[in-house]
């Protein structure tokens, strides 16, 4: 049989505009309506996954995104989870406010130490993180052990994150892992409850941040050339 499908016709630098225009629309459809702070971060997990329950299951500790801003124009560094969160952030971005990414998964002396303890990479990969100096920002996407022992490192008051980003993905501890860092009381956070995320979302919620201070920077050159 022959199919006729309409190809919405968009030039290639419009397709990321397009796309969060259709997302936009497709929520008023839906009668969702999001917070102004919330709706960049919100739509760019969205755009990521094309699904729309994170409109619903992403939960704001109050005034993350404004603290998580504040940070990184103070120079926090990212620590993710996995090689492909810390791939998958705008570098450049981060660095152009004083900002690195950092993750310790593939080092040595975190799989011997790891293997010694009998826990996994990610869990030991928090650990050393508490070396770093500065403001810190953690994006977990894959490893609820990594998000457990990031809890316990704040409840130990070895570490103080700027914001923790919870959103491993699957089955085994995720849900109870995720439960813990929304039971802080003074820690800013942004989690996706239930079983969804990824080390892509990890990676997309901290592009938005980066892209909102980069929209703010313009504007304040723009107005400043007024």
């Amino acid at each position: 049989m022959d199919y006729k499908v309409k190809i919405e016709k968009v030039h290639p630098a419009d397709i990321e505009r397009r796309s969060f225009e259709m997302i936009t629309e497709e929520l008023k459809e839906r009668g969702i309506f999001l917070e102004e702070e919330k709706a960049p971060v919100i739509k760019r997990c969205i755009h990521t996954s094309a699904d729309f329950d994170y409109a619903g299951n992403l939960v704001f500790s109050e005034n993350a995104v404004g603290r998580a801003l504040e940070a990184i124009r103070s120079g926090a560094s990212i620590v993710t989870d996995t090689q492909m969160g810390r791939s998958g952030i705008n570098k450049g971005r981060l660095e152009a406010f004083g900002g690195k990414v950092y993750c310790f998964m593939s080092d040595s002396d975190v799989a011997e130490e790891a293997k010694k303890g009998g826990t996994t990479r990610a869990a030991v990969s928090m650990e050393k993180a508490c070396e770093l100096k500065g403001r810190l920002i953690f994006a977990v996407g894959n490893a609820p052990t990594a998000l457990i022992r990031l809890y316990e490192l704040i409840q130990e008051g070895r570490i103080r994150p700027e914001l923790v980003i919870g959103v491993p993905v699957g089955f085994v501890n995720v849900v109870q892992a995720k439960e813990l860092i929304l039971s802080l009381a003074e820690t800013p956070y942004i989690v996706a409850r239930g079983r969804k995320g990824g080390s892509n979302i990890a990676a997309c919620i901290c592009n938005a941040l980066l892209y909102m201070l980069c929209e703010e920077r313009l504007e304040r050159n723009n107005e400043s050339k007024v």
